[in-house]
């Protein structure tokens, strides 16, 4: 494909020493730093920060360049983690990794460096839905084929497909989950509180709407809805704001991560509020990375809607299409689970007219987790 062209260009790159450096940055896998860059005590210690988004691609390895959002949750290592596995030499790659810690005009310009560098396939997990369609546009001129993991890009098309979840799904999953164990439990009144994610997400936008949804629909109180920028130190902020604001009044708390979650639990620690099954107040999480199930099996989270960060199989999997010839599925939506502490709301809920199980987390089911 462009090999050629990316190992002629990484040449160029290496007498400028970083030229590329603000595309892509830490983290990342592949060829080794240049030795211009040991010359002097400044240049190895840029070296040893930034890594092969800055080299070449090496002989028949397939160039993978991928903008990821950032270092923002635990789930968000799983997904760097598993790109990383799969796109490694040994499996035939190289990958050239940018982590633009949430700035979405930072990520916008590492695909821009992607695209400098010739290589061969963009992987994109947009921080934000919108703004895309111009860099996307010049990924196409450039016969660059792009993969949009996780988040959605609402403004453009211009890619090959889309992997991940339903975010709206999980909102609703959330809030039909709720309404069952709230009856089972003899609780007539909601009035809930919502630690929101990074806004302008789409996971933030879907699972904002999906619990609105149900909340509207059985008259529940929404009392505030802040942005929590699905961290832990943002969770807890916002959790401590709200202890104060609201205090007494909220029998419901939805963190829409699990690092979210985290932060919460401690402001309410703090403040002298109890949660969980023998808590005041019902507390509510989603990614279900493994350290948060185990807070669903102690009872101090009442329920997890998981989102899937293991898209690099699948991702794999398309570039192996294409590189055969064919042509993949523009949407893939990958398998997620809903977790719960307490088998009293039933087997299931019911989801946009599918019955889906809910899934009690036990010693057993957190084994067999792999994040």
């Amino acid at each position: 494909m462009k090999k050629l062209f990316s190992l002629l260009l990484a040449s160029a790159l290496a007498l400028s020493l970083g030229a590329c450096g603000g595309s892509t940055t830490s983290e990342s896998t592949g060829s080794a730093a240049t030795s211009e860059a040991a010359t002097s005590e400044a240049a190895t210690s840029e070296a040893a920060e930034s890594t092969p988004a800055e080299g070449e691609a090496s002989g028949d390895l397939i160039t993978v360049g991928f903008a990821q959002v950032g270092h923002e949750s635990d789930w968000r290592t799983a997904s760097t983690k598993s790109a990383q596995d799969i796109f490694s030499e040994a499996n035939g790659y190289n990958l050239l990794f940018n982590d633009a810690d949430n700035d979405s005009a930072a990520q916008l310009e590492a695909v821009r460096g992607f695209i400098q560098q010739g290589v061969d396939y963009i992987i994109i997990d947009p921080i934000v839905a919108t703004g895309w369609d111009t860099v996307l546009t010049e990924c196409e001129d450039a016969g660059i084929p792009v993969i949009v993991i996780d988040r959605t890009i609402d403004d453009s098309d211009k890619y090959v497909s889309w992997v991940g979840s339903n975010f709206k799904d999980e909102g609703l999953a959330c809030g039909e989950w709720l309404k069952a164990y709230a009856d089972a439990k003899g609780i007539t009144e909601i009035n809930a509180l919502v630690i929101e994610g990074s806004t302008g997400a789409s996971a933030t936008i879907g699972r904002t709407e999906g619990f609105k949804e149900v909340a509207d629909k059985y008259g529940w109180n929404i009392l505030d809805s802040q942005s929590g920028d699905f961290t832990e130190a943002g969770g807890q902020e916002v959790m401590e704001s709200f202890c104060q604001s609201y205090a007494g009044q909220f029998n419901v708390v939805i963190c829409q991560n699990d690092n979210e979650a985290f932060g919460a639990m401690t402001a309410m620690d703090t403040a002298g509020v109890t949660y969980g099954v023998d808590g005041d107040v019902i507390i509510v999480s989603f990614d279900a990375n493994k350290p948060a199930l185990q807070e669903v099996m102690e009872g101090n989270l009442n329920a997890n809607f998981e989102c899937n960060p293991m898209a690099a199989p699948f991702v794999e999997e398309i570039i192996q299409q294409l590189e055969a010839g064919e042509t993949p599925e523009k949407e893939i939506y990958m398998e997620e689970s809903w977790f719960v502490a307490e088998d009293i709301a039933g087997e299931s809920i019911t989801v946009n007219g599918v019955e889906q199980p809910l899934v009690v987390v036990t010693q057993e089911v957190l084994d067999a987790r792999p994040y």
